[in-house]
C-alpha cells in the first residue's frame, strides 16, 4: 500500500516516534512524506521514504494530488489543532480529498494507532480494490 507520512512542527517528534515504533509495518509498504518529516523518519528508521517539497511550500498538495489520482491508501497526518497553520487552506483540501476519495486518514495518534494495527491484519485490503477500479470512487 501507499503510505503518505505528514506531521506540523509540534507534532514531529509523535510522528517519528510512531515510526519508530511501527517500523516493521511502514516496512511492507511504499512510504511518502513532506520534506523534514520524511527525513527526520529516514533518519531514525533507515526507511526508505520518497519525499515531497515541506508543507508550505506545497507538499500538502504533492499528497493530495496522488489521492486525487487514487495512488494514495492511507495518510497518517499528525496535526497541531492549536497552532495557526499558514497554509491551512492546503490542509483542508488534504482532509477533503481523504472524505471524497475514502482514503483512511489519521490525524491523532489515536486513529493512526487503529489504522496501524488495521494495516498489520490486513483489514485494509479493499484499498487494493478501489486502486484497480479507480472509477469507484470517482466524485459524484
Amino acid at each position: 500500500m501507499n503510505i503518505a507520512l505528514i506531521a506540523h512542527d509540534k507534532k514531529k517528534d509523535d510522528i517519528v516516534r510512531f515510526a519508530i515504533a511501527y517500523n516493521s509495518i511502514f516496512a511492507e509498504h511504499t512510504l511518502y512524506a513532506t520534506g523534514t518529516t520524511g527525513s527526520r523518519i529516514m533518519q531514525e528508521t533507515g526507511l526508505s521514504i520518497q519525499r515531497f517539497q515541506s508543507g508550505p511550500l506545497g507538499g500538502d498538495q504533492e499528497i493530495g494530488a496522488l489521492i486525487a489520482n487514487n495512488k494514495m491508501d492511507v495518510v497518517f497526518f499528525f496535526r497541531d489543532p492549536l497552532t495557526v497553520q499558514p497554509h491551512e487552506p492546503d490542509v483542508s483540501a488534504l482532509v477533503r480529498l481523504c472524505d471524497v476519495y475514502s482514503v483512511p486518514l489519521a490525524t491523532n495518534m489515536g486513529t493512526a494507532e487503529i489504522i496501524i494495527k488495521g494495516l498489520e491484519r490486513n483489514d485494509l485490503s479493499w484499498r487494493n480494490i478501489v486502486s484497480e477500479k479507480g472509477d469507484m470512487n470517482e466524485p459524484r
